[in-house]
């Protein structure tokens, strides 16, 4: 197994990719077999090189939110999250994962069109970066009821690198609905 799998792709070592860690991934998918698609994503996760665990929770409806906001009368969204124990580089498992989304069709027309599938990375232990490549934590995830409430059915004590406790950012959400 070659060690850029830990390092990154930029051949420079990433200390804190060397030990295992937890790392938050969101599935979703409105378009075709949506559960299907789902569970082959997460089989493929799990496949990963240097990926020793994953844990999925059930999968949720939530309406579409386009770049106008929700919208009702597009195909909805079958949402999940994962929390996967790897030792891959941040930038290496979004690698993969945009790989598995291809895998399954998605194609990247407009931001925020229907997908067939959806791969996120929300979260990488307490990692925190921003590059032109990958923003962790997920810039967006707090505000995302279908990412706290799957995420937080997995693990009670789940936290947001700057956000704070997913069961305290979910009920904010309630609140302001």
């Amino acid at each position: 197994m070659s060690r850029r799998l830990a390092e990154g792709f930029d051949g420079a070592a990433h200390p804190d990719a060397a030990p295992a860690v937890d790392a938050v991934i969101a599935l979703g998918a409105n378009l075709g077999n949506r559960r299907e698609t789902l569970a082959a994503a997460a089989t493929a996760i799990e496949r990963l090189p240097l990926v020793s665990a994953v844990r999925m929770s059930e999968p949720m409806e939530s309406v579409a939110v386009t770049l106008d906001g929700p919208d009702p009368d597009v195909p909805g969204y079958l949402n999940a999250v994962a929390v996967v124990t790897t030792r891959l580089a941040p930038t290496v498992l979004l690698s993969y994962l945009h790989a598995i989304e291809d895998q399954h069709g998605r194609v990247r027309r407009e931001r925020w069109g229907d997908r067939t599938l959806d791969l996120d990375l929300i979260a990488y232990g307490d990692l925190v970066c921003d590059t032109p490549t990958l923003t962790l934590p997920h810039p967006r995830a707090a505000e995302r009821d279908f990412v706290l409430a799957p995420w937080l059915s997995l693990d009670p004590d789940a936290s947001l690198v700057g956000a704070g406790r997913v069961a305290d950012l979910l009920e904010r959400l309630g609140d302001a609905s």
